[in-house]
């Protein structure tokens, strides 16, 4: 079935490609931010249990889990706030102009940092050879199938820069997709500064007007190695929690024009 995006764009909808990780109740699960996996078990009552193989007409299960730490989430600014800003409200539209780059992180003092001069590097080429894109999206080399179940905690995994954040923001990328749990250092002392650069929050206690509350970063994707660098639609799915973060399925597809 194909489709055709603000009369410009033909992508075909039987051929998504699907960069979220699922999430499930096994050592399988990514985790990040020292918490444990999530939780999926059926509800009991007394001596009833929601679990069709124990004798109920249904399977009827509790879910636990953190949206930041069990998986592919998206954001909004409501992340670091003081005021509350839920990410049902801030994104209301799902389908967007992206584009895909791979980025090998530089070592700089025992840390590795997506730096400025490699993602500039990328969207100068991105934005002079097509046209503006919406979101951006950013695989880390080498892409490690680990990915998809790595515990992240304690482990100072790849991040990006304040002045890359800013650089992305200044290009006009809206969303911003990456392969890590965080844009930001695991321990920064509680900074955010790529947070705070890419959203333009100056202070979170008072929000000042040009902050980006349309805008959100969606995290712990994983782009198989088959998905060539490039131009694709984002069709970025949440639930529809009244909450900072949803868990979240971002799809894309290729571009058939």
């Amino acid at each position: 079935m194909k489709a055709l995006i603000d009369n410009k764009f033909q992508i075909d909808l039987s051929k998504p490609i699907d960069i979220s990780l699922p999430l499930s109740n096994t050592e399988a699960n990514p985790i990040a931010w020292y918490i444990d996996k999530p939780e999926i078990k059926p509800v009991k009552f007394g001596d009833w249990v929601g679990k069709v193989s124990e004798g109920s007409s249904t399977n009827f299960n509790n879910i636990f889990f953190n949206p930041h730490g069990h998986g592919t989430h998206t954001e909004c600014l409501g992340h670091i706030t003081k005021e509350f800003y839920s990410i049902n409200q801030c994104l209301k539209q799902f389908f967007f102009t992206a584009e895909l780059i791979s980025i090998v992180p530089k070592e700089m003092n025992n840390d590795f940092v997506i730096t400025l001069e490699s993602i500039s590097t990328a969207l100068d080429v991105t934005l002079k050879n097509g046209v503006p894109k919406e979101a951006l999206i950013i695989r880390t080399l080498p892409n490690l199938e680990a990915k998809k179940h790595k515990n992240y905690s304690h482990t100072n995994p790849p991040y990006l820069a304040e002045d890359a954040a800013i650089f992305i923001r200044e290009s006009g990328i809206q969303h911003l997709l990456i392969d890590l749990p965080s844009v930001d250092r695991e321990e920064d002392e509680g900074k955010l500064l790529a947070h705070k650069a890419f959203w333009n929050v100056k202070d979170i206690n008072n929000l000042n007007a040009d902050a980006r509350l349309n805008c959100t970063i969606t995290e712990m994707i994983y782009v198989e190695d088959d998905v060539k660098d490039g131009s694709y639609i984002l069709n970025l799915q949440i639930a529809s929690f009244e909450n900072d973060a949803s868990p979240s399925k971002p799809v894309l597809y290729r571009i058939e024009h």
